[in-house]
């Protein structure tokens, strides 16, 4: 008996260092990842569908060495919040961990999400194995290069949100907050949960994609717009810097002409049938009879018919 425990214990010591080995690679604890916005490790993960088989999961496989079969275990154990010191610059996607290596790749076509600058982000986070923790949201600051290595530089010192043991729903974490509204283009949306009922950090990067900013109006005071002519309005009041204001049906009014005194009602009918010019201005002057002969100020032909007229009518006087 003594000697069959003797064999017994020698077994179990030089078993002891595999099964230690075993329980270090295999998950143990909580494990989890976004799925919307899709991080890359879930969409290069066999679960990825159509995403894994983009040019940039290819990539990222291939600098692996090896699919991302555990795509819920890309966790870093004894962070305690100093993540900055731990996770190195340029490995922020891998958390540092080679078997995740190929997800620093800097590339602008990983599979990403398209989102609206100061909307709401819905957040959905699949865990496999539920724990409590709090997760922090960071965006990249504007002006990030994708194709460079992203590096806590690229990234605010604060969270845009931070979300304690949000409520789990259909085996993910679901949670929202609101997106900083000065992003536009690709982006990254860097994700860490930090347990609190294990002693485990998850890193995750979600590719993200703005609608490109429009540009501004200098003149608009930096708000979105397109200049348009103004109008003028009903009243004729004009625009600052002698522009005519819209009316209040939206339709331009034609520019008023220099007034000038009608000599009859507008449109009124002259005796020869034609329409009377409205706004030529009337004088007069007077023979050498005293007849008042109206003389029409706009023009020296009339001027000279008029004075024809007071001469002819002079000259039968005379007779």
């Amino acid at each position: 008996m003594y000697r069959l425990s003797a064999h017994r214990a020698a077994a179990l010591l030089v078993a002891a260092p595999l099964l230690m080995t075993a329980a270090a690679v295999t998950p143990a604890s909580a494990h989890g990842a976004p799925t919307d916005p899709v991080s890359r490790v879930s969409a290069c993960s066999p679960a990825g569908g159509a995403r894994a088989n983009s040019a940039a999961c290819r990539a990222a496989i291939a600098a692996n060495g090896a699919p991302f079969t555990a795509w819920d275990n890309l966790r870093v154990a004894g962070v305690n919040g100093r993540d900055r010191q731990v996770v190195p610059d340029g490995k922020l996607c891998s958390g540092g961990l080679a078997a995740y290596r190929g997800l620093d790749l800097a590339r602008s076509d990983w599979p990403s999400t398209r989102l609206a600058p100061g909307g709401t982000l819905k957040l959905t986070y699949r865990t496999t194995i539920p724990h409590t923790g709090t997760f922090k949201l960071f965006l990249t600051k504007p002006g990030y290069d994708p194709k460079k290595p992203l590096t806590w530089a690229d990234l605010p010192e604060q969270p845009f949100a931070s979300v304690t043991d949000p409520p789990l729903r259909d085996g993910s974490y679901r949670f929202s907050a609101k997106l900083p509204a000065d992003r536009s283009g690709h982006h990254v949306l860097y994700t860490i949960w930090q347990n609190t009922s294990t002693v485990d950090t998850y890193y995750s990067c979600s590719d993200v994609v703005f609608p490109a900013a429009a540009k501004a109006d200098p003149d608009a005071g930096g708000k979105r717009a397109e200049r348009t002519p103004d109008a003028p309005d009903a009243a004729g009041e004009s625009a600052p810097g002698g522009k005519p204001k819209a009316g209040k049906a939206g339709q331009p009014t034609p520019t008023p002409t220099p007034s000038r005194e009608p000599s009859s009602a507008a449109g009124e009918v002259a005796a020869d049938g034609g329409a009377e010019v409205p706004g030529s201005p009337v004088a007069s002057t007077t023979d050498d009879s005293g007849t008042s002969v109206p003389l029409v100020a706009g023009g020296a032909a009339a001027m000279v018919l008029a004075a024809g007229a007071a001469l002819f009518l002079r000259g039968r006087r005379r007779r």
